[in-house]
């Protein structure tokens, strides 16, 4: 373990959050890892793999549970990342890092640079900049962060991604497309 303040991985179960936590502990960072529960149709699926992920890498886990739903536009949950990021920023004392598994690719807004710079300018009003969003993966596209997981022996088999349901995937969301595209 490192000096540096805890990096706080913002944890779905799914294949991006998990290749954060290899990134960080090849970093020899201090990963802690928080999954949010808000009453997704996948969240039990998720749940089991953020257990078996972190049990598998032995870092700390988190669950937190937000009571109110999110608003739906098309397939994006209006806010999520918003609500990830500032729920995180509370949970160590500063510094810290919080840490997504976005990348690019996506059409929300919540997956782009503007939205960690938008992130971070709140935490520094909060913080004063003694907490930090970080993004590694948001210069790749998909293909790029399955192949890092690839070459790195990250465990995909306890990932879950499917946006729809809870086990078994739908296969056809477009998270269960890209993950028969890029993980096989």
């Amino acid at each position: 373990m490192s000096h540096q303040p805890a990096v706080v991985v913002l944890m779905s179960g799914g294949l991006d959050s998990t290749a954060l936590i290899d990134f960080y502990l090849r970093r020899r960072a201090n990963v802690k890892c928080i999954h949010f529960q808000y009453g997704q149709s996948n969240g039990l699926s998720e749940a089991k793999s953020v257990k078996e992920i972190t049990e598998y890498y032995k870092v700390e886990g988190r669950v937190a549970e937000f009571q109110f739903p999110l608003m739906r536009r098309r397939n994006e949950l209006v806010g999520r990342n918003t609500m990830f990021v500032l729920g995180a920023s509370c949970l160590e004392q500063p510094p810290t890092r919080i840490a997504l598994g976005i990348h690019s690719g996506t059409e929300y807004y919540d997956c782009s640079k503007s939205f960690v710079d938008d992130c971070q300018r709140i935490l520094d009003g909060y913080f004063g900049g003694t907490v930090r969003v970080e993004a590694p993966f948001l210069g790749f596209r998909k293909a790029d962060v399955a192949e890092y997981c690839k070459t790195n022996n990250v465990p995909m088999h306890l990932t879950y991604s499917c946006q729809r349901q809870n086990y078994p995937p739908c296969g056809v969301c477009s998270s269960c497309q890209d993950r028969t595209r890029f993980v096989g």
